[in-house]
């Protein structure tokens, strides 16, 4: 699978089951990539702390591990750099430089130097703007819509929940599910061979 391919079934993706197991091989293969030593390539020091904070309000700590913990904004780097063309890439950006404006305008302070609840205020408002701007998903179906894939928090909310549930604490303590599974679970039972 090409990760252009697998780029636009992310971008389609509403939830995590829809992944096919190659797809959710490739994100896997992403997370194998982060090194052991973080080295950010697109984000610069201000934008990965504002990416980590805003993946742990979307995805806190609570028994399990969030996504500060999995590095997701590892993840949604290295996502920025390899496979998002230029266009995306700048969207991407503005978008964090707009959550600091709106901080700055609402707080007076960027937003890593707000408190978790001011931080909390403004993914709130970047989440209801989001629920305001939906578009036909199926004209078919009513009541069947999805975010516009150009708008900054649908990327970081979509990026997020990827890089947290293909990760292996998010698959295997979240989700409860295994990436190599315990034991064999075949679908015909094996006969002992008569000699």
């Amino acid at each position: 699978m090409q990760r252009r391919e697998a780029l636009r079934l992310l971008a389609a993706a509403a939830a995590l089951p829809v992944l096919s197991r190659d797809a959710f091989s490739l994100f896997r293969e992403v997370h194998e990539q982060l090194a052991a030593a973080p080295a950010l390539k697109t984000l610069n020091p201000h934008q990965n702390a504002m990416v980590t904070a805003i993946s742990e309000l979307i995805i806190p700590q609570t028994d399990t591990p969030g996504a500060k913990a999995v590095r997701v904004n590892e993840f949604i780097d290295l996502i920025l750099t390899e496979w998002y063309d230029d266009d995306e890439r700048q969207r991407f950006l503005a978008g964090l430089a707009d959550v600091d404006v709106r901080s700055r305008d609402v707080f007076g302070k960027d937003f890593v130097d707000g408190s978790e609840k001011q931080q909390l205020q403004i993914v709130s408002s970047l989440d209801e703007e989001l629920a305001g701007i939906r578009q036909p998903l199926d004209l078919h179906r009513e009541g069947r819509f999805a975010p516009t894939e150009k708008q900054f928090f649908y990327m970081m909310k979509r990026l997020t929940l990827v890089g947290y549930y293909t990760s292996q604490a998010g698959f295997e303590q979240e989700r409860h599910e295994h990436i190599i599974p315990p034991r064999h679970a075949g679908c015909a039972s094996i006969e002992e061979e008569a000699t």
